[in-house]
């Protein structure tokens, strides 16, 4: 060979992480909970029945996440999978209940439901142009009014088998059969993500639509196809809680969405579309049960549950943002981020909204301190 031939340049550490850094976040996150929890109170969390717990409730998530992978990283958004939850399920409950359908045909009439609804929320988005931020949210109003107004205020309680094991059931292997239900979906998310047509336009509309299209594919029919997945899988969800709590009513699944995008952008999906991680999808909503059954364990009130859930989601999205900082515009990740002026005084300015909620958090203590009963 040529002895002017120029060397092959060894990638740096930080360019040889940088595919694993959606997945390696949210799991030092959950490594971070796991010694907390083993010093703070490790009877209670490390139980048998505490961990099956975690899980049981993760799993109600992962279909959603799964499907809203997909969405997210065709630069989309879906606001209304609480909606959709909750009214497949309630007319799948007044199907069982009031009009005698066996408990698998409703069922899939709720499937088929959602998935009528995703394509509503594809059709809105693509064929009237409407942003999705406003679609989706516009469409959850509709959703939740139509099942408001067929619930009348009812809770419908007490169905058949199939339905609670789907929700709570315990499958042969040793996992509960929602957590089986939940992985399989993940898994046939993950072989649609890297083997399908579908899976690789999904990554190439993220990255670049205009482009995308110019190379004939049909950007908004795929567009739709994602949307129409994510009502699928909410109304799955929809079931699982039904089946989870033997019960339904119409303003059920208030917060899947917040929880939902939360995980997946926890997990590594880029909100600027073309970058998707289905493990690390699977990854955020561990991290985020975890999150909520630790705050549980340690008996903190539901209200600061609340509290602490939220900070937590803004800080680990804004933390992936910033990650993300190279995707956008080509720059060094975190290390650029940081040297960066503007961003530095965005860091500052966060730094004065932690401070401040810190603040907050002091006086509700001071003010909310145990009250005196009056005799």
């Amino acid at each position: 060979m040529a002895s002017s031939e120029t060397a092959i340049e060894q990638p740096s550490f930080s360019e040889k992480i940088e595919p694993y850094i959606s997945f390696l976040g949210p799991m030092a996150m959950i490594l971070a909970i796991i010694l907390f929890m083993g010093v703070a109170e490790p009877a209670r969390y490390f139980r048998v029945s505490n961990m099956t717990q975690i899980l049981l409730d993760a799993a109600l998530y992962m279909p959603m996440a799964m499907a809203m992978t997909f969405v997210i990283t065709q630069r989309g958004i879906d606001l209304s999978i609480g909606s959709v939850a909750a009214l497949s399920s309630i007319i799948m409950a007044f199907l069982i209940k009031q009009y005698g359908f066996p408990a698998w045909s409703a069922a899939l009439i709720a499937l088929c439901l959602g998935a009528l609804m995703g394509l509503i929320n594809g059709l809105v988005i693509t064929k009237f142009k409407v942003p999705d931020l406003i679609g989706t949210l516009a469409m959850d109003l509709v959703y939740r009014g139509f099942a408001l107004v067929i619930a009348k205020g009812l809770v419908l309680a007490r169905f058949p088998d199939l339905i609670t094991e789907i929700g709570r059931g315990q499958s042969l292997v040793f996992l509960p059969t929602p957590v089986v239900i939940g992985l399989i979906t993940l898994a046939i998310g993950y072989f649609m993500l890297k083997s399908t047509h579908f899976g690789r336009y999904t990554i190439s509309i993220g990255s670049n639509p205009e482009a995308s299209e110019m190379t004939g594919i049909a950007v908004d029919r795929h567009r739709v196809y994602a949307y129409v997945l994510m009502g699928t899988m909410a109304a799955l969800a929809g079931i699982m809680l039904t089946g989870k709590l033997n019960a339904i009513q119409a303003t059920s699944a208030p917060y899947f969405n917040l929880h939902v995008i939360a995980a997946v952008v926890v997990g590594g999906t880029s909100l600027f579309g073309g970058r998707a991680s289905i493990v690390g999808s699977l990854a955020g909503v561990l991290l985020l049960s975890m999150m909520i059954n630790a705050l549980v364990t340690l008996r903190i009130e539901f209200f600061w549950q609340s509290v602490a859930s939220g900070v937590v989601i803004i800080l680990s999205v804004a933390l992936y943002t910033w990650l993300q900082k190279k995707d956008r515009d080509g720059s060094g990740g975190l290390a650029a981020a940081l040297s960066n002026p503007d961003n530095r005084k965005l860091l500052k300015m966060t730094v004065w909204i932690m401070g401040a909620l810190i603040v907050l958090s002091i006086i509700s203590l001071i003010l909310g301190g145990p009250a005196n009963p009056s005799g």
